[in-house]
């Protein structure tokens, strides 16, 4: 797994120096893993501007300016608190593009969510994608190495669009 996650954030960099286009992450669940695999990838810095690891609901609200509102009425782990998270990093960031990932990695379930259960989402111009993933539960590191995976897919698949 270690090796495809490489690879995927190596085409995910490449094809963002391609596009011309700039990238920053919001992340609760993964806690930085994105970050961390993004940076890891020589030349990272041309599209790279910032990640931010807000696994608190007050760093969400205070950090990242979702809402206390939505917090409150969704929780931190929502399609709401997901697109929001995405959106304010790429406009704090000045980035093309904002990525976020909020969910229960585990052990134990969260805010009555199950242990899986992730939102991701994408932020680019107007337009922001959710996307709700449910993964099986083989432990901690299994589940934030796909999401991981699963935003990396998320990347490659708008840019490609993108290029189209």
């Amino acid at each position: 797994m270690t090796q495809i996650l490489n690879n995927a954030a190596e085409k995910a960099v490449n094809i963002l120096k391609q596009n011309n286009k700039t990238v920053a992450t919001a992340e609760s669940c993964t806690g930085g893993l994105l970050s961390t695999l993004i940076t890891s990838v020589s030349g990272a810095s041309a599209v790279f501007l910032l990640g931010v690891c807000s696994y608190s609901p007050k760093a969400k609200n205070e950090i990242l300016k979702v809402k206390t509102e939505t917090l409150k009425n969704y929780g931190t782990v929502s399609e709401f608190t997901a697109k929001e998270m995405a959106e304010n990093v790429r406009q704090i960031s000045g980035a093309d593009i904002g990525l976020s990932v909020t969910g229960v990695a585990g052990p134990d379930p969260s805010e009555n969510k199950p242990v899986g259960l992730v939102y991701i989402a994408l932020s680019y111009q107007n337009n922001t994608h959710v996307k709700t993933l449910n993964i099986e539960n083989h432990g901690r590191d299994y589940i934030r190495k796909v999401v991981a995976l699963e935003v990396f897919n998320l990347l490659i698949n708008h840019l490609n669009l993108e290029e189209q």
